[in-house]
């Protein structure tokens, strides 16, 4: 349920509504608008009787919320969230552009790494200092030091970080260190995690599950929402099909739709889907032109001697052909002149 505040409804008004709906044993949302306030109303299990609240100072009108999904619904909040990380826009008028190493290996290798991007234009710096790998002997990231490393990268180039937590346990060390949390496409269903990713102060970006239909994609937010985080990113990053030619099936089509039926931004992830480097860029394009409000790719210095995921990783002369498509196309989508905001 959603309940609509007259344009020159008070604060005071506002927190009565709050109050009389934490009064009925539901939990308010206070959603600012650009004109008005509106307030969602989640963890009704039946109906709820409106009345009680449109009869309130200040409420001009209440909408029932057809979807599963609440918080995440254009229903609830017809205006595109924006998520802002140390200046960088996530959903605004241009496209932003994640880059950098699948994990963090050493020092130089992700420094350097981030002082590439950066000169190339990237707006955020990637990085794994924990790696949840499908076989127990390959490379699980450096952990606690792989998050100093990701400090140090951090300060040396102004690039805000966004690195993928694994489990509650590391939640506050992986909080401590970086910009943005990312929940990869493992632990989509990770409840657990979801909740407490939703009591964090920092932006999380919200990878898709590889088998998860839309709907299941939005609950997974609407877990880290209904916490109190709104600053939700979503990711698609390919899902399992029947291709034989790459490593997943990237599901463009997923970014008009989410456009359609949720205010949050997404991003896409053409590295992971398709696991080659040479299906990255033409990927990526095609996700700016199908609206995404950006990319999140790998770069590495040299593949060959990556300790993970080598095969999908832009060389560095590949990521600035990658930057320069990617002007070309957000302006022609009408996404601004450039893709740094």
């Amino acid at each position: 349920m959603l309940v609509v505040m007259k344009k020159d409804a008070s604060e005071a008004d506002v927190a009565r509504v709050c109050r009389a709906v934490s009064e009925m044993g539901l939990m308010p949302h206070p959603i600012p608008g650009q004109t008005r306030v509106a307030i969602g109303i989640t963890g009704n299990l039946t109906p709820v009787d409106p009345q009680r609240l449109a009869m309130l100072p200040g409420v001009v009108d209440i909408i029932r919320v057809t979807k599963p999904y609440k918080l995440t619904s254009r229903e609830m909040q017809p205006e595109d969230t924006v998520v802002r990380v140390n200046g960088v826009e996530i959903g605004g008028e241009g496209i932003t552009v994640i880059a950098g190493p699948c994990s963090v290996e050493s020092a130089d290798q992700t420094i350097d790494t981030a002082r590439i991007v950066k000169e190339l234009g990237a707006d955020m710096l990637r990085g794994g200092a924990y790696k949840p790998r499908s076989s127990p002997y390959s490379f699980q990231g450096l952990g606690p030091p792989g998050l100093k490393i990701l400090e140090r990268a951090r300060r040396e180039t102004n690039l805000p970080v966004v690195s993928e937590v694994m489990d509650v346990e590391s939640f506050d060390l992986v909080e401590a260190s970086v910009d943005v949390i990312q929940i990869g496409a493992r632990n989509m269903q990770n409840y657990s995690l979801l909740r407490r990713a939703g009591r964090s102060p920092k932006p999380v970006l919200l990878k898709r599950g590889m088998s998860a239909t839309l709907e299941e994609f939005l609950l997974a937010a609407e877990y880290i929402m209904a916490e109190g985080n709104r600053q939700v990113v979503l990711c698609e990053r390919g899902i399992r099909a029947f291709s034989d030619y790459s490593r997943y099936t990237l599901d463009i089509s997923i970014v008009p739709q989410i456009k359609k039926m949720s205010h949050l931004p997404i991003i896409v992830d053409p590295s992971h889907a398709v696991g080659r480097r040479d299906l990255v860029i033409p990927m990526a394009r095609a996700a700016i032109a199908a609206g995404a409000d950006g990319v999140i790719v790998e770069v590495h210095p040299n593949p060959a001697c990556a300790l993970s995921d080598g095969p999908q990783a832009l060389t560095p002369p590949m990521f600035a052909e990658l930057m320069d498509d990617l002007r070309t196309i957000a302006h022609a989508v009408r996404r601004g002149e450039k893709v740094a905001t």
